[in-house]
């Protein structure tokens, strides 16, 4: 299988944000990941289930939505990791980006949030009901989503460990206020950051089933 690959800096809002792009040819879909909690484009955990999208014939951008600069100065203070406006902004920005690129135009867009990167997936995904096709959280916050998870149409699937308990509830309150198809994978033996042995491959699988199953061409 052929693929694109391009490590870029993307324009988004008022900044440029460093992204690795993969591209199999032809490509099913395209899935943004919304990293958060301090996280970036090269967690080994979002990195792992990317490699499982690729397989599958998904495009992947995992970009970092902090500056250096930023990442620095959160690194302190922990704050702009828990700015859902400005995450989600910036991930409102990278969608508007992937519809206009050569090679991701006219595919349809999943995003996959973790932590507090799923609140911005959220909110993202209720700004753009026409780009956004799918959502995927991982032992994610969609409750700091607010009000927008009323908004939110596309289908989206929340994954959460069972060892995980305060995420897990906030998970299962806010699935019943999203407005479309939702759906809760309670992964078995798994704490938050899914580090137990074939936790992560089983989050992977879920991921990759279900964007599969809505970006795929004709749905």
């Amino acid at each position: 299988m052929d693929v694109i690959e391009q490590s870029l800096r993307i324009p988004a809002t008022d900044v440029e944000l460093d992204a690795e792009v993969v591209v199999p040819q032809p490509a099913q879909g395209v899935v943004l990941f919304a990293h958060g909690s301090g996280s970036g484009r090269h967690s080994p955990r979002n990195v792992y289930v990317a490699g499982g999208l690729q397989d599958s014939g998904l495009a992947t951008i995992l970009v970092d939505l902090l500056t250096p600069a930023e990442e620095r100065a959160d690194a302190a203070t922990g704050r702009l990791r828990f700015d859902i406006g400005l995450l989600a902004d910036r991930l409102t920005a990278l969608c508007d980006w992937l519809v206009a690129h050569e090679v991701t135009a006219g595919l349809r867009i999943g995003l996959f949030g973790a932590s507090t990167g799923a609140a911005a997936a959220l909110v993202a995904a209720a700004a753009r009901p026409d780009s956004v096709a799918a959502i995927v959280s991982r032992g994610g916050r969609p409750d700091l989503a607010g009000p927008a998870l009323g908004s939110v149409h596309q289908p989206t699937l929340l994954i959460a460990g069972d060892r995980d308990p305060v995420v897990l509830d906030l998970n299962r309150r806010a699935m019943r206020r999203l407005a479309g198809e939702a759906d809760l994978a309670v992964v078995p033996n798994a704490t938050h950051l899914f580090e137990e042995p074939g936790t992560l491959e089983q989050v992977a699988e879920l991921a990759r089933d279900w964007f599969v199953r809505y970006l795929r061409a004709g749905w």
